[in-house]
């Protein structure tokens, strides 16, 4: 392209890249809703670094990643690409990204603009319901962070429609928002094959055969700059369409000059050609690439039970391994390279054993697809010849090419669900271990939440790893064996059943408990009976935030730089943490904001900051956190953007639902 071409313009190199770059041996990180978990954006900076250096030395300059998305809807198949339910949580994960990736000259692709990830009924590329006030409030803000604070490259619209229209040809999102106001001057991109879908699933031109200058009318004046991957590219139409005078050769200029921007500011001009075979050797699945993987997935497990702190467990014990995700295969999730789950990582029997000093034993139980309990027997033989047993259950993804060749999965691209429940024999095979009477950690490795409260109250304990980095094994063999403190809180809340959904912690005003009480039916057949809902509760089994530790902290002394403030101002709060244990850990601190007195229903509480910090075994620790005045603002009757005067309750907590401490701030 570079050099056999008229103008000689160098090409982009793109492909996937969401938790590492999708080629053969480059390193393998923790999926995305995983790495959420840590709360760790300098952490995230590094890796996308590093994502950068491994895609640089494949010649790769752009990778389609990340994901401005938030997982509200979690029959959705595409949770475990999101950063979670939340908007400045998701934001604060993929700026870090971005700006580890792109400094690194390789360009990110924030994707998809705007909104997909709460279709109806929970169904890939379905449409998603909701106003304007409900796009800007919730939808929009992680995706300004990340393209516009963080400076990417470029931006992918979306499969969906959002109130009725087709995000990619959406000009009030695309144009008025993204460009207009926002002032976005680099490019969008189409995902692939969905300009196609402007007549085939949308109906709105003829689609047999494809009018693909309609399509192209609809989509390239929008401001969707390019289109990706389709069997029939309706922008080769364009030179027809201009010479016609249908098509101002203004829209079309505009649109190249966002490209050749891009390309400008990633130095493609001065530097072409990224890749050589001496870089793949020096850089590409290096140690230190690996060692992190493994500190940001240790990071990001969450401790969701510890019955008894049967958690950490001694060296010395006999353990079982049990289960159809423990061994095998590396459940790594979707956006992988073809066959990366047969080859290299770490499982976690292979972790467990590599870090015991006891004896390990290993039974599958039953296949993770299967009703068949043949290996129900093996499994607690197993177990009952152990100390403690470790069953690793959950949900599966495939690699790209698996995928969408049609085998089995329950979680990932276009493979959506109706339960949240464990799948076929898996449930029954950690009842059959529990009643063994063995002291039972279960260990759900997933790519969104699972639904079985009885696993919470009846197993010793309980700990999520969403899809693992190809250091999985390792990683949890640190929190169970406590070479590590779990430090990973949820970045996405579990409901009690998929009935009870949606759940997310910042729901409006009105949204949860405005009845006498929920229900709840018990195991032993006693049914009691509530409103909100008869048998069930509309708040979260594990709220956003959430995490177990195996130290306690305490907060205390939470100051504000301002209790009086203006819209121009920054606050800075500060609050004590104290680790009140014999184990150093590390606490995310997390505050909140709740408009006291609104002119509109606003959410309840808002996440506005966090910080991680580590605090040594019975020392104390000052963490500040900022936050600008102008981000407690609403989206108000008008449609205007308004800090609105009143009363702000600053809330510093350890989650979403664990609130320790406030005070109150006054705008004038």
């Amino acid at each position: 392209m570079a050099d056999n071409t008229t103008l000689g313009i160098p090409a982009l190199v793109q492909t996937e890249g969401i938790h590492g770059l999708r080629v053969g041996n480059a390193t393998i990180f923790n999926s995305p809703i995983g790495y959420a978990c840590s709360w760790h954006p300098a952490l995230i900076e590094q890796m996308g670094a590093v994502i950068a250096l491994e895609s640089s030395a494949f010649g790769v300059n752009q990778l389609y990643a990340p994901l401005g998305d938030l997982a509200r809807e979690l029959r959705y198949g595409r949770v475990e690409e999101t950063f979670g339910e939340d908007g400045f949580l998701a934001g604060e994960i993929g700026y870090a990204y971005i700006k580890g990736l792109q400094g690194g000259n390789v360009s990110a692709t924030v994707k998809h603009f705007a909104a997909p990830a709460s279709p109806e009924q929970g169904l890939n590329t379905g449409p998603v319901h909701g106003g304007e006030r409900e796009l800007r409030t919730t939808y929009l803000p992680p995706f300004k962070r990340q393209i516009i604070d963080a400076g990417a490259y470029s931006v992918m619209s979306a499969y969906l429609s959002y109130d009725g229209v087709p995000a990619i040809a959406n000009h009030h999102i695309l144009t008025d928002i993204l460009r207009t106001e926002w002032g976005y001057n680099y490019w969008v991109t189409s995902d692939s094959g969905a300009t196609n879908r402007l007549c085939e699933a949308f109906k709105m031109c003829q689609a047999d055969p494809l009018d693909m200058e309609a399509v192209t009318m609809f989509a390239l004046p929008a401001g969707n700059d390019v289109e990706l991957g389709t069997r029939s590219p309706s922008y080769t139409k364009i030179p027809s369409l201009v010479k016609s005078g249908k098509l101002n050769i203004k829209i079309v200029d505009t649109a190249v000059s966002r490209i050749l921007r891009a390309k400008f500011a990633l130095g493609l001009f001065e530097n072409p050609y990224m890749g050589s075979a001496d870089q793949i050797s020096l850089v590409v699945h290096a140690p230190e690439h690996v060692a992190l993987a493994r500190k940001i997935d240790t990071e990001s497990i969450v401790l969701l039970e510890n019955h008894h702190q049967i958690l950490p467990l001694s060296k010395t014990v006999k353990v079982a391994v049990i289960g159809p995700m423990a061994h095998g295969y590396m459940n790594y999730g979707d956006y992988v390279a073809k066959g990366a789950q047969t080859y290299g990582g770490t499982t976690s029997l292979e972790g467990i054993r590599a870090a015991s000093k006891g004896s390990v034993t290993y039974a599958k139980g039953c296949e993770r697809w299967s009703n068949d309990e043949s290996g129900f027997a093996e499994a607690v033989a197993t177990a009952s010849a152990a100390d403690v047993a470790v069953v690793v259950v959950g949900t599966w993804s495939r690699d790209q090419v698996e995928l969408w060749a049609g085998f089995n999965a329950t979680t990932g691209e276009h493979i959506d669900v109706s339960s949240l429940n464990l799948v076929g024999a898996m449930p029954r095979l950690v009842k059959a271990i529990i009643d063994t009477g063995k002291p039972t950690v279960v260990v759900f490795s997933s790519g969104k939440p699972i639904t079985e409260p009885w696993i919470s109250k009846n197993a010793s304990a309980l700990v999520q790893q969403f899809y693992p980095s190809e250091q999985g094994g390792n990683a949890l063999a640190d929190i169970l064996f406590g070479n590590a403190n779990p430090s990973g809180k949820l970045s996405v809340g579990f409901p009690y059943d998929v009935g009870t959904t949606l759940i997310y912690y910042d729901y409006l005003n009105t949204g949860r408990g405005v009845g006498v009480g929920s229900g709840m039916a018990y195991p032993n057949g006693t049914l009691q009976f509530g409103d909100e809902y008869v048998l069930n509760s509309p708040l979260s089994l594990y709220e956003f935030g959430y995490g177990k530790s195996y130290s306690t902290f305490i907060y205390s002394n939470l100051n504000l730089s301002k209790t009086i403030a203006s819209t121009s101002d920054t606050i800075n709060a500060t609050v004590q943490i104290t680790n009140n244990s014999s184990r150093d850990g590390a606490e995310v601190v997390q505050l909140y904001v709740q408009d006291l007195i609104a002119s509109l229903s606003v959410p309840n509480i808002a996440l506005k900051g966090f910080s991680k910090v580590m605090v040594a075994a019975g020392e104390t620790e000052i963490v500040s956190i900022a936050f600008k005045v102008e981000d407690l603002g609403l989206w108000d009757i008008n449609m205007k953007y308004v800090v609105e005067p009143g009363d702000f309750l600053i809330i510093v907590g350890s989650s979403s639902a664990d609130l320790r401490v406030n005070s109150t701030l006054t705008v004038n």
